[in-house]
Parts: C-alpha cells; structure tokens; sequence
C-alpha cells in the first residue's frame, strides 16, 4: 500500500476556555485573604491598576489630624534612662509603657516559644557539663509536641524498646549509655514534669515521683492495668490487686490528674481567627446580606495609563502592545471580581431562602439542601456553587459558619417529614450534653430515643455521628466521682 502526505479540511466544536474565563474561575475559589493578596500581588506587577480612592486629600487629613492633635497634646520627652532601668523591674498591675508612650518588649513577640525552645533555656540554666549540654540539646531535638522522646519502633518488649532508645542517642552523640540516661533522667525533672518520657508508664510514674503520690498501688496501677483505667473498669483493677474499692478511686483521682501529654501546652498551634465574608443580618423581619469588602482594595485604571492610550499612535509599538495588553488585564481582573461579588451574593439570598428556619431558630432546624437545589434557584451549574461555597464563611444571628455547612443531605423520618444529616447531628449532640454522667447512654440508647422522635437511621450511623464529634463510648465517658 503507497503512503502519500495530503492536506484535509475538517470542521469541529470544541470547549475552549478563554484566559478571562479562567481568571474568573480562579478568583471564585479563593478566599477573602487569598483574593486580598492576589489583588495586591496584581497591583505590584500591572502598572494600569491602582488602587481607587484619592490619596491626596487622605494623607491632608491625616496630617491636618495629626497637627490638630500635637497642638492639644504636646509631646512628652521621654526619659529614656529611666525607661531602661525599670522596663525589665515593672511593678505587678503598673505599664510604663502607658507612661512612656512605648510600646512593651513582650507586645513586640510574634510568636510563642516553643517546647525545644522552653526545655532549651531551662538545660542551659541548669549545672550540665559541656557533653551532658551536647546530650541533652539532641534529646530535646528528637522529643514531639506530645513531650515524647520516640526514636524507632515499640515492638511490644517495652525494656528493649527503652535500651535501644539510649544504645541509638549514644551512637548519635558519642556518649556512653550511662550519661545518656543520666542527661535523659534530668531531663524528665524539667518543667513540664515527665517531658521526655519514652511511653506512657514512665510518662506517669515520673508525674507521680514528683508530685509524691507514688504509692505502691498507684504504681501497680500504671504498670499493669492502665487498660482497665482506661476502660474506667475499677472493680477490675480491685479484683485483680485485691485492693478495696475506695483505695483503688483513691489512686484513680491522683493518676487523672496527672498529664498524659506533658508538651500539649506547647506542642498546639495557636487557633486562627476566622474572617467571615459575608454577614447575614435580620432587619425588621427580613435577612439582610452583605459582603465583606474590608481590607479589599477597590481597583480602577490608572489615569496616567489612560491619557498614554489617548495619544493617538504615538509612542514606540512595543510600548502600546505592552500598555493594551496591561489594560486588558486589568479591565479582566476587575470585572471578575465584580462577577465574584455578584456570585456570592446570589448563592448567599438561595441559601437564606431554603435555611430560612435556621436563621429563625438554629442549628437543628438546618433542612435539607444539595448543590443542584442552589443551582437551579439561581441559574448556574454546581460545580460553580461547588466553588462559592469552599473557603467562604458566613456571619450569622447564630454564629459564623462556613457556607458549607447549610448544605445536608435528608434522612427520612417516621412521620415521612424529611429531617437534614446536621439538624440529627445536633439532636444527638444535645441528647450527649444532658445525660447523666454516672450512667452515660449507649450507642443503642440513643437510637431509641431517636426512633421515638421518629427519626429512623442506623446504629451504625449513630456511632459515626458520635465519633465525629469526638464524644468518647459509653464506657470511656462514665464518671465514679
């Protein structure tokens, strides 16, 4: 068969997205900050966009305010020997920085000391050789937010476990095993007590040598039977050290107060401030809805861009082509992020219109609600309410919550009303709060209730809900005392 090169015409339909419509897909996806960053990062780099408002007559009245104020105010010389002589004596209750006009050293910290860096200060503070200091900085280096020094695998022989943990940090170091435990048992003295431990057991027993309850019962319990504590199966434990029950809760209490993570003070990140973008507001009867603008700058093209357009040709090619593709971007950016706003808001007015009773009443009364149900309210396609609704937060009468959060699916009911996965969520969480301690619920306990309700699910489902919402079974939550 001959092969031969040929030219053919063919006509198709294809997909094509262009560059403004990825720009806008981009921008809906983002969050608040995000968008903010993007929008000064595109700022920086497009000299067509600045930012909207009139500068001039800003920084007039800043300057206008501020000479207003050094007139009534006159500035007060600071003694700064005095400052640097009293600044590190502070009497408790007193602010010499109120007094001086100077901001504290400690308001200057960004950011909190860690566990190495508290158990750091403290070895060095401490009567440690020069090889013990070397010893001792490598365990601290290898110990975890929990407060645990854990190099290698428990395999279940916890003394090899141990024994290897001191034959590898004297390998690491060049010191001998015995200076490895000795630095290690200092360690373990430090604040917080226990810091450094290798399991749990030891965690424990140093908490309880230090403390003084370390009795013979206490430390039975902590080496023999901390599944039985776990289980809060005291009459176990009794049985087994044929010790009476009072003695044994006795022993409880004091092991309950010990800390079983040592370094948790240090070890968790500090929590984030949520910055709602849209508050949802009810005046005179009716939900009000807004965005959050605050921090976003307002964009607007350059007039110095305008005028270089308006001049007719002139000027070099490369310098328009730049300055007309600079301006269509700009002119792109800006009315996507018009579009953005515009997108939320219509998401935002669906969802008050099907979560109306939430907004009423709360949390249980959130209905049953999907991505297609918004979609077809408004007109556009899921996957675009998919994206509005990722890393959005809303400011509601009943908290902040992400956008998210208002979409449930149903689950049918005995009286064939249809109930949200979240309203039963709640349910649940308010039947766990009102239980009596002494006699937690079961699993199968909490259906009951439910079917009453008339609200048919699974056990199953039952223990999901409780483990998402981090409630321990019935038998981890029973208190004695």
């Amino acid at each position: 068969m001959a092969h031969e090169i040929r030219q053919d015409l063919k006509l198709s339909q294809q997909l094509v997205m262009s560059p403004q419509l990825q720009l806008a897909i981009k921008l809906l996806q983002l969050s608040r900050l995000e968008l903010v960053d993007l929008v000064r990062a595109e700022m920086e780099a497009n000299p067509v966009l600045e930012e909207d408002g009139n500068p001039e007559d800003a920084e007039t009245t800043s300057s206008d305010k501020q000479v207003a104020g050094l007139n009534q105010h006159p500035e007060k010389e600071i003694d700064w020997e005095a400052y640097l002589e009293n600044c590190y004596e502070r009497p408790p209750g007193v602010n010499f920085s109120e007094e001086s006009g100077e901001s504290s050293l400690e308001a200057t910290l960004t950011q909190k000391p860690t566990l190495a860096d508290y158990l750091i200060w403290q070895l060095h503070l401490s009567p440690f050789t020069e090889e013990e200091t070397f010893v001792g900085e490598f365990i601290i280096g290898n110990i975890d937010e929990d407060g645990y020094l854990r190099i290698g695998e428990n395999n279940g022989d916890e003394t090899a476990y141990l024994k290897s943990i001191t034959e590898e940090i004297a390998k690491a170091t060049g010191a001998s095993e015995d200076t490895v435990e000795g630095v290690l048992k200092k360690i373990q003295q430090l604040d917080p007590v226990g810091v450094g431990s290798r399991t749990l057991k030891e965690c424990l027993l140093k908490q309880a040598e230090f403390l003084g309850c370390k009795t013979p019962l206490v430390e039975e319990i902590i080496n023999h039977h901390l599944h039985n504590l776990e289980k809060k199966n005291y009459k176990a434990i009794s049985a087994a050290l044929k010790a009476p029950m009072d003695s044994v809760v006795e022993a409880v209490k004091a092991i309950t107060g010990f800390s079983p993570r040592p370094g948790s003070a240090y070890g968790q990140s500090e929590a984030s401030v949520v910055i709602p973008d849209i508050y949802i507001q009810k005046v005179k009867g009716d939900y009000v809805i807004l965005l959050n603008e605050n921090g976003l700058p307002k964009l607007k093209i350059s007039h110095y861009c305008r005028a270089l357009i308006a001049q007719n040709g002139r000027g070099a090619d490369g310098t328009k082509a730049y300055v007309q593709e600079r301006l269509r971007s700009a002119r792109w950016l800006i009315q996507s992020i018009h579009q953005r706003q515009r997108t939320i808001y219509k998401v935002a007015q669906s969802i008050v219109k099907f979560q109306r009773e939430f907004f009423d009443n709360g949390p249980c009364f959130v209905k049953p609600l999907i991505l297609r149900d918004v979609a077809l309210d408004i007109g556009m396609h899921e996957s675009t309410i998919s994206r509005v609704t990722s890393n959005k937060y809303a400011h509601t009468p009943h908290g902040i919550f992400e956008l998210k959060y208002f979409f449930s699916p149903k689950i049918s009911t005995t009286d064939r009303t249809d109930m949200s996965a979240k309203s039963v969520l709640e349910k649940i969480r308010g039947i766990y709060a009102a239980e009596d301690a002494a006699r937690p619920l079961s699993d199968q306990k909490i259906l009951e209730i439910l079917k009453s309700s008339g609200i048919d699910i699974a056990r199953r489902t039952v223990t999901k809900y409780r483990e998402a919402m981090g409630i321990l079974s019935a038998s981890k939550r029973k208190r004695l005392f």
